[in-house]
């Protein structure tokens, strides 16, 4: 299986908006054009999301010199992070991780033509970290990583905002399956999973049963090498004939620190609970100059792909500066996935 690299797509400008960095695009396909939608930061540290647009998958011909979304609200006050995007029953979806100084959470907002799009708000939960541990480690003890990655004791509260858990990586799935919305969410070091019938039934007394029964949703824990430190949901899941394919970030620790690498794995297409096959090694990781020095160094950050004939091209951040993609052959890839089943929930 060949994974070329089709090196940088998009760099930083002189745009006060997208000085500093670009990265960790949202892809999606639409009227004969390819839109991506990018986290931006300028000098004053603060993300936006930018807007480009693409004749194919390669080829750039337009790109918006102002943000398609900026901090508004106070829970966003420090930046709207990290888009993906799908488009489901009539609405696109764009989720993205707000950050108000102290906390990350997932939010979402709707638009009917990609260029308007209304903010609806954090859908995951917003609690305490003791509020957290009490209630999904109430039947089976949570693994000592959730305390080590989530417990931020030393964390003053700002502008009396509450110390909360972190809770991003929000990736929708691209269609209901028996007529139930499902989206992908990460609370460290593991992926869960989330359905319901309609995204208002996501209420406090929702969550509290959730968490109640927490182990249950984990979709995906590490398991190799080279996640060995934590996952994280990344591209929005791609149907395929042999099941829902999911392209994720890994992360491993090494001595100058953590490297992040792409991930694929594969779920059941009636039952995205169920994984059905996951790779034992990195799709593709850091090697590139480009990717191994930057903002953040040692990261390719997967977070949009979009598939034309039987190639599948997967957009990333590349060292939290840049953004790149990659492009692979689907049905070897499938293929390579297959060999690899595993009974494993």
């Amino acid at each position: 299986m060949e994974v070329i690299k089709n090196g940088i797509l998009l760099e930083k400008t002189a745009n006060e908006f997208e000085s500093c960095a670009v990265l960790n695009p949202a892809v999606i396909a639409a009227n004969n054009e390819i839109h991506l939608f990018y986290r931006a930061i300028g000098k004053d540290n603060v993300s936006s999301i930018g807007q480009a647009i693409f004749s194919n998958p390669l080829t750039l011909v337009a790109r918006k010199t102002h943000p398609v979304l900026s901090p508004h609200f106070d829970y966003e006050s420090h930046g709207v992070e990290d888009p993906r995007i799908v488009k489901l029953d009539e609405d696109y979806m764009l989720s993205y991780t707000a950050f108000d100084g102290v906390n990350a959470l997932s939010a979402f907002a709707c638009s009917k033509d990609l260029k308007h799009f209304e903010k609806k708000g954090i859908i995951v939960p917003q609690l305490p970290y003791k509020e957290f541990s009490q209630l999904a480690g109430s039947k089976v003890a949570l693994h000592e990583k959730y305390v080590r990655f989530n417990l931020r004791e030393g964390l003053k509260e700002l502008r009396h905002n509450k110390v909360l858990l972190w809770d991003k990586n929000l990736v929708f799935f691209p269609r209901r399956i028996n007529g139930k919305i499902f989206f992908l969410h990460r609370i460290k070091p593991e992926i869960q999973i989330v359905s319901v019938f309609e995204l208002s039934e996501l209420t406090e007394e929702f969550w509290e049963v959730y968490l109640l029964h927490f182990p249950d949703h984990v979709l995906l824990s590490p398991k190799y090498a080279h996640e060995v430190s934590y996952i994280g949901a990344g591209c929005p899941p791609i149907e395929t004939e042999f099941g829902w394919l999911l392209i994720y970030h890994g992360v491993y620790d090494s001595i100058p620190g953590y490297v992040y690498c792409a991930c694929a794995s594969l779920l059941a297409l009636d039952n995205p609970y169920e994984e059905i096959a996951r790779l034992p090694y990195p799709l593709f990781k850091p090697e590139e100059e480009w990717e191994m020095k930057g903002t953040v160094s040692n990261v390719c950050f997967p977070t949009g792909a979009i598939v034309e004939d039987d190639l599948l091209y997967i957009y990333y951040g590349a060292a939290d500066e840049r953004i790149a993609s990659v492009t692979i052959c689907l049905s070897d890839l499938l293929n390579e996935l297959l060999k690899n089943g595993t009974s494993d929930k």
